[in-house]
């Protein structure tokens, strides 16, 4: 799936207003961000567009804004952290309104060049009602301030919100341009290419805690990969529908035929579906989870009742990092285990290890995933770390995005 849509390369800021979607939804403690990959990940594009002497107004939700606007979920500290990074002064609008008259007048005072960043856009409650008349006026608030409209947001491009995908249709009403920059299209070339135009073999990784959050995903990367390779809580669901104890693991029961058609699907396609042949178990879950915790590694078919699976094994280690080591492209989206305690990451770290040492080119799909391979430091080894969690999920699934579709096609 090359990337017919238009990319920042392909339009001419010089002297415009453009109104840049990106992501900076990053984890603060104490007014502090904790984690800078999404700011860094946001700094080409908007580079870029400075370069060619735009007017450069950045926007982004923040956290979930569950009780409406309140400093703890302002950008000031993003806004900050960029002006030190792009080493010029970016220029915060604090009103909780986004696009109220302060915008305006920030907007208007700018010069070739300049940076605004808006409030975090969730403070205004339409950013994510699904498209209404409410959505729309708030969408064309943000259209008004601009010429041209990016959508950088990978991280929020699976949801149809008024700045990701909304405000398009106002920006095309009057003449402008939409396209998508340089994190965007990385995004859509890494994850489109690896599900539509692998290198094969293909080997697919999916772990995390639920079977249901991966239904579709489990169903079209079957479709697609070589080899599917299960870890992590949801493994103990396809373990009970091959008939075997689990104890107090996690299991989604309501899934259980889910799986056995999973298992008999990778049999009629003639794929590779990897579970696990041993577990690392405990007698309860870690509290709190980073606790000490006593730990055994047993068959898995052979998990006592009163106990809990927490990890892949390290029979179940070797044989997953063995099935990457002949593959030319890997996708791996979720952790094998309860990564954050380091008696529990092992599986995690054997994967994420194989990974780092294959020739292979490597597409960690976001959220926790790219937390772990971070966290464990094998960040420089991987081709690629999506910035998206649910957006990457969605993507792997054969979704097309609201936030790419809205963008211009070339």
């Amino acid at each position: 799936m090359g990337l017919n849509k238009k990319s920042v390369d392909d339009i001419n800021v010089a002297g415009k207003r453009v109104l840049v979607r990106c992501d900076f939804n990053v984890p603060l403690k104490n007014g502090e961000i904790t984690d800078e990959t999404r700011i860094n990940a946001a700094l080409p594009t908007i580079k870029k567009l400075l370069a060619d002497g735009g007017k450069v107004i950045l926007c982004s939700h923040l956290g979930k804004v569950k009780n409406g606007p309140n400093e703890g979920e302002s950008l000031a500290p993003v806004a900050k952290r960029l002006s030190e990074k792009l080493g010029k002064e970016v220029v915060f609008v604090a009103d909780y309104n986004v696009t109220g008259q302060a915008a305006t007048d920030a907007v208007a005072a700018m010069k070739d060049g300049d940076v605004v960043l808006l409030q975090n856009t969730r403070f205004r409650g339409e950013e994510e009602t699904k498209p209404n008349k409410a959505g729309e006026a708030f969408a064309k608030e943000l259209a008004d301030l601009a010429d041209d409209y990016v959508c950088d947001a990978f991280g929020s491009a699976h949801r149809a919100h008024a700045s990701v995908a909304v405000v398009t249709k106002y920006i095309s009403e009057k003449g402008g341009v939409n396209a998508v920059g340089y994190l965007m299209q990385k995004e859509i070339e890494f994850l489109g290419n690896a599900v539509e135009n692998p290198v094969r073999p293909f080997v697919a990784i999916l772990g995390g805690a639920k079977v249901a959050d991966k239904l579709n995903v489990i169903d079209n990367l079957l479709e697609k990969a070589d080899t599917l390779i299960i870890g992590g809580g949801m493994a103990f669901t396809f373990l009970k529908a091959k008939g075997y104890e689990i104890g107090n693991s996690l299991v989604d029961d309501e899934k259980l035929d889910y799986c056995k058609e999973m298992m008999a699907k990778a049999e009629k396609l003639g794929k590779k579906l990897l579970l696990p042949i041993d577990t690392t178990i405990a007698a309860g879950f870690p509290n709190p989870i980073d606790a000490e915790i006593e730990v055994s590694v047993v068959d898995a078919d052979k998990i006592p009742a009163d106990m809990e699976g927490l990890d892949i094994g390290t029979k179940t280690a070797e044989l997953y990092a063995d099935a990457v080591k002949s593959a030319k492209t890997v996708v791996w989206n979720g952790p094998m285990g309860v990564f954050e305690n380091p008696i529990l990451a092992k599986g995690t770290i054997a994967v994420a290890k194989a990974l780092a040492e294959t020739d292979a080119t490597t597409i960690i799909g976001g959220g926790d995933s790219a937390a772990a391979v971070n966290q464990l430091g094998f960040a420089d080894k991987m081709s690629h770390i999506s910035t998206g969690g649910g957006a990457s999920l969605e993507f792997l699934e054969g979704k097309v995005l609201p936030g790419v579709d809205a963008a211009d096609n070339k």
